[in-house]
């Protein structure tokens, strides 16, 4: 599954148009097409890896360089913190790293936002933490790198060779044992002789869980106004500004949305003007995630949920308690939902019970 950089989004039909490189499908399409991965195939010409001195800052390194990195392999993965399907592929990039560091690998994460909050060092600086990342990040915060990589979609992983020539580029969720073997082969060509020929199995939990084992049928949503899909309300429509009151629609039907209360709609958020406001979503898929923040003094605020009325019980996803009760307290995607199964529509509701909460985006998985 690949985010193709907003704000241009590309659906499937698009994707050809993706720098001639070759596609394959992992995935059928969902509602919104973009469950992809991409074969790891060798660009016509290999660039050298592109200067990596346009990024912001750096974590766990001191700057580094292309120069300095000749008769490295080097593995770069575009990726942003609050982005599913990259927090999905870092079980195996922090594999990789631990495994193939004593063999020459470098990885670099190089850390490219898709929203504004995603922009300041320090709440990378805490995302790279929290994830327990110890290989480099190089923070992208102007999308210098992105840019100068000529990269489109998180996540992508670049594989350079010990000549600093880029020679594949794979974007999107799974082929692992496919990038694996490129890093061995290209350790190989560098001339280490103990190269492990095993491929990882890594065990995440929580956001990092691996997809299920089929496609959602509710794709990603965002709930600024630039891109409200799915928006109803008993009257009226999402509009710019505010804050408004919203009275939520008395029905919904799949992939809808609706808001309760008095909420500010903003280009990529929402925020909640008054407590008790609430945000509901009907879905089929067996994981439910939202990107959230708190106010912009940063007291965390409190919400209950419920599935088809009832607090999710087994139901519950990290993030949350079997009660349905959560705090948001700093910027990340909080997993709310993780079913044991995922065949049947779900209500999903989240009520805030305190005021400016920022609200960005639903993913599923």
């Amino acid at each position: 599954m690949i985010k193709i950089s907003m704000p241009h989004l590309v659906r499937v039909g698009a994707v050809a148009a993706l720098a001639a490189f070759a596609y394959a499908a992992l995935h059928p399409a969902s509602a919104g097409g973009q469950w992809l991965a991409e074969a790891a195939v060798a660009p016509a010409v290999q660039p050298p890896l592109p200067s990596l001195a346009g990024a912001t800052a750096w974590i766990n390194s001191p700057p580094l360089t292309a120069k300095a990195l000749q008769g490295k392999v080097v593995l770069v993965d575009f990726w942003t913190y609050s982005c599913i399907n990259c927090l999905r592929t870092l079980p195996y990039v922090k594999a990789w790293a631990q495994k193939y560091g004593e063999h020459g690998l470098v990885v670099i994460g190089a850390h490219t936002p898709e929203f504004d909050f995603e922009r300041s060092v320090s709440n990378v600086q805490r995302a790279v933490k929290d994830l327990q990342i110890r290989y480099p990040v190089a923070v992208d915060s102007q999308q210098t790198l992105w840019n100068a990589f000529g990269t489109q979609a998180w996540p992508t992983f670049y594989f350079v060779d010990a000549t600093g020539r880029i020679r594949y580029r794979q974007l999107g969720e799974g082929r692992y044992d496919q990038a694996e073997r490129m890093i061995q082969e290209l350790l190989r060509e560098a001339g280490q002789r103990q190269v492990p020929d095993d491929l990882v199995v890594p065990q995440a939990t929580g956001t990092q869980a691996a997809v299920g084992p089929r496609p959602p049928a509710s794709d990603e949503t965002y709930l600024g106004w630039a891109r409200g899909d799915g928006f109803v309300a008993a009257a009226g429509e999402l509009r710019d500004g505010g804050p408004r009151s919203y009275t939520a629609a008395p029905q919904l039907r799949l992939n809808q949305w609706t808001l309760a209360g008095r909420w500010r709609v903003d280009t990529q958020q929402l925020s909640l003007a008054q407590p008790g406001g609430s945000i509901s979503y009907r879905f089929r898929a067996r994981d439910l995630h939202l990107v959230l923040g708190p106010g912009p003094d940063g007291r965390p605020v409190r919400f209950r949920i419920r599935l088809d009325g009832q607090p999710p019980g087994a139901d519950h996803g990290s993030d949350v308690l079997t009660d349905g009760s959560g705090t948001v307290e700093t910027y990340r995607l909080y997993q709310l939902v993780r079913q044991a199964a995922d065949g049947r529509e779900r209500l999903f509701e989240i009520e805030f019970l305190d005021a400016d909460v920022q609200a960005h985006a639903f993913t599923f998985g």
